[in-house]
């Protein structure tokens, strides 16, 4: 019996093995022989307590985006695994390495009937990477290893491994409790392009008279940014982001033009998307978002495009050369191509050309953020945030008001992840457990989290999880009553017919402080950059309730409300 070990207990040593730390999740009835080996066992893995299984998934998505390691989330059977999902296909839509582990009613029992039954791996199939439901417990250590190969390989996403409960009592050969370190960790096993792509690319771009780069968020992903800063500074070329993109390069950076397309993008950055005679996608997959509904690049324009997903190419537009690999790679060898001809700067006027977009873009900006109006307007808190955040902090939005103002004039001032939101199916409630993610993979940055009211509402009973915690996050809710990009929507597209977009004003700062959270509510926007000055200094979660102007009467950066 010494040599034994349970499924459960298997399933505990095998997320060791891959070098998990922490888990995101909510016990049930199935997760009984999983709870007591996590209990029992002794380990390095922290598991972190949520009130919904939705939450969970959103706080591995998190952890995931700021560490570059594997997101995991537990749940139960039934409800649990139905509302594991989102999190899931965002993660998955987003290339961010996200396991969701469901337990699930036993083998034994399956077509009799029994409470919580639901197909999981039908229920999952659609929506992950890579997905099964392990029926023998001999199976559980090459499954997890399988999943985490899956999700750290190629373009990274989700995945979901359901573990019956008689399948947690059965046996397991210690033996094969081993792992692949590289797949610990994302991008692994990176690939390099096909031999001569580096150098395809390299001539067409310099043979372009206005070249523009928009990076996706798979330049952060793979770890691409110093390589992107010295090609386009070598080449004073310009680039531009897609919200996901943002951190490609610092914000402030000279060739960084910021965030283009419909959702973040202003006319002024829109001027370089439409006047580019080549267009470089980098880690981007020429969406709709980026591409105000593909209004730019027009047809005919070239296109040049680096991914590491061969089904990107050619899909939304004729591409002139594909350079399919790792970004961080091809980049690297896009630099050694232009060694080998002495390319230095000064090539495109990028920085130039920028400069003067922005000098117009933030003259608007500027007027507004020193605005004394109330109802407060979100240009002002922004530029509170500017003024209050240090360099290092992480942000997480929720994809509504807070999203588009926050890209559009927020200057990062370093590369990398520190900005988060869930740009691939937008779900309301993200940013708030999100942020408890993020948090925990990297607890020496000040994590802040903005919302809307309407977001509040999806997820606010995860504020005990977060004072449970003692997680220093400060929370920011623009509160405006409603849902404020369908009611802006029904502005714009339905004459400002308004249906069922509006709601009761809620006191957030009242309900956050009944949770444990200290909390403030303001409407004076001379005390707004006061406040936010104290909560950022506070030893443990902090909550502004900021009455903020309707997102319908305001010019928000959104060139198009339907994405």
């Amino acid at each position: 019996m010494e040599n034994q070990m349970n499924g459960a207990e298997a399933m505990v040593r095998m997320l060791e093995a891959q070098g998990v730390e922490h888990i995101f999740g909510l016990c049930g009835d199935t997760t009984l022989p999983f709870y007591d080996a996590m209990l029992r066992l002794d380990h390095n893995i922290t598991h972190v307590l949520t009130r919904d299984e939705r939450s969970a998934t959103y706080m591995a998505d998190g952890y995931s985006r700021v560490t570059g390691k594997v997101g995991v989330a537990e749940g139960p059977s039934g409800g649990g695994a139905t509302y594991i999902l989102p999190g899931l296909i965002e993660a998955s839509e987003s290339s961010y390495a996200v396991l969701g582990i469901t337990t699930d009613i036993s083998v034994a029992s399956y077509g009799k009937y029994p409470l919580t039954e639901v197909n999981q791996e039908a229920l999952m199939a659609p929506l992950t990477k890579w997905n099964t439901v392990i029926k023998r417990s001999d199976h559980i250590p090459r499954m997890v290893r399988a999943a985490f190969r899956a999700m750290t390989t190629g373009r990274s996403g989700a995945a979901h491994i359901g573990l019956p409960y008689d399948v947690q009592y059965d046996a397991v050969d210690p033996s094969d409790i081993w792992a692949d370190g590289a797949t610990n960790s994302y991008p692994a096993y990176p690939q390099a392009p096909a031999p001569g792509a580096a150098q395809a690319a390299v001539e067409a771009i310099v043979s372009a008279k206005n070249p523009l780069i928009v990076c996706g968020g798979g330049v952060v992903i793979a770890g691409a940014m110093e390589e992107l800063d010295r090609l386009a500074t070598r080449l004073d070329i310009p680039v531009a982001t897609s919200i996901s993109g943002q951190g490609s390069l610092a914000e402030t950076h000279p060739n960084c033009l910021g965030v283009v397309g419909s959702n973040g993008g202003t006319d002024e950055t829109w001027e370089m998307m439409e006047a580019a005679d080549l267009v470089v996608f980098m880690g981007a997959r020429a969406g709709s978002t980026t591409t105000a509904r593909w209004e730019a690049p027009k047809p005919g324009t070239r296109i040049v495009h680096f991914d590491n997903d061969p089904m990107v190419m050619n899909a939304n537009y004729q591409t002139e050369v594909a350079v399919v690999g790792d970004l961080r790679l091809a980049l690297a060898e896009v630099n050694a191509v232009l060694d080998t001809r002495d390319q230095g700067a000064d090539t495109f006027g990028g920085a130039a050309a920028i400069a003067e977009r922005k000098a117009r873009k933030f003259e608007i900006f500027d007027k507004l953020a020193q605005s004394d109006q109330a109802p407060i307007r979100p240009e002002r808190v922004i530029q509170a945030l500017m003024n209050t955040l240090p360099a290092d902090a992480t942000v997480v939005s929720d994809p509504g008001t807070s999203c588009p103002y926050f890209s559009a004039y927020y200057q990062l001032p370093q590369p990398g992840r520190h900005f988060i939101t869930n740009r691939a199916h937008g779900a309301l409630g993200y940013s708030l457990s999100a942020a408890l993610g993020a948090w925990f993979g990297r607890p020496a940055s000040k994590t802040v989290a903005l919302m809307g009211d309407g977001s509040f509402g999806f997820t606010v009973g995860e504020l005990e999880t977060v004072c449970r915690a003692r997680a220093p996050i400060t929370y920011i809710v623009f509160s405006n009553s409603n849902f404020g990009w369908i009611k802006a929507s029904q502005f714009a597209d339905k004459d400002a017919r308004y249906y069922n977009v509006d709601f009761n004003r809620t006191d957030h700062a009242a309900v956050a402080a009944a949770y444990g959270v200290k909390s403030w509510r303001v409407e004076n926007p001379d005390d707004l950059e006061r406040v936010l000055r104290e909560a950022i200094a506070h030893d443990g979660p902090t909550l502004i309730d900021v009455v903020t102007q309707a997102l319908e009467e305001s010019n928000a950066p959104v060139r198009r409300w339907m994405g």
